[in-house]
């Protein structure tokens, strides 16, 4: 069993062949749409990170991705009497795209990620539970770089000691990024 084992991995990556997949840089702006948080800090800038692997659209239909983000977001004090806050997130995503890849092609997206949460000056951070669901577009060319623009809407939920129930916030983002593709015939 053990000796035939190299001969069927040779026999399938003949069969198999690697996804494309696209290494996404984007930044945005942040904003608070409403917020349970006494700690108030309304407006931010976020930073995100996007590995993604394509699952579907190989000879030419519409094309999706799953991806795994790491995302970094600062977010500024409104009062004198508020801290800023950091939110590190991560987790899965699913993007749609909703005709071939030629020229403009607009996406829709959903995800879900966790949050840890930290306020400048509080001791200990806080997990959540995010839920994101995205609209965009993406600009393919006959280069490997595709740039891209995207509205997040996000819900955010932060589990508390001794409450039934949570504190929730939900907030959107504008984005503009750059993706990077690998694979792409």
């Amino acid at each position: 069993m053990l000796i035939c084992l190299p001969i069927l991995a040779q026999g399938q990556d003949s069969i198999m062949k690697r996804v494309p997949k696209q290494l996404s840089l984007e930044m945005g702006y942040r904003r608070i749409a409403s917020s349970q948080l006494t700690n108030k800090a309304s407006n931010g800038y976020s930073v995100l990170l996007d590995y993604a692997w394509q699952l579907s659209g190989f000879h030419g239909g519409h094309a999706s991705f799953i991806s795994v983000p790491l995302g970094y977001t600062q977010m500024i004090p409104d009062t004198d009497t508020s801290h800023s806050v950091r939110v590190i997130s991560y987790g899965w995503t699913v993007r749609h795209e909703l005709k071939s890849q030629k020229g403009w092609v607009p996406f829709f997206g959903y995800g879900l990620m966790l949050n840890n949460y930290s306020e400048k000056g509080v001791a200990g951070h806080q997990f959540a539970h995010q839920t994101r669901f995205a609209l965009g577009l993406n600009n393919y060319n006959s280069s490997n770089f595709q740039p891209y623009v995207e509205l997040d809407y996000s819900m955010t939920y932060y589990p508390q000691w001794g409450t039934k129930g949570s504190l929730g916030y939900k907030f959107m983002e504008l984005k503009i990024g750059a993706r990077f593709l690998k694979g792409r015939s």
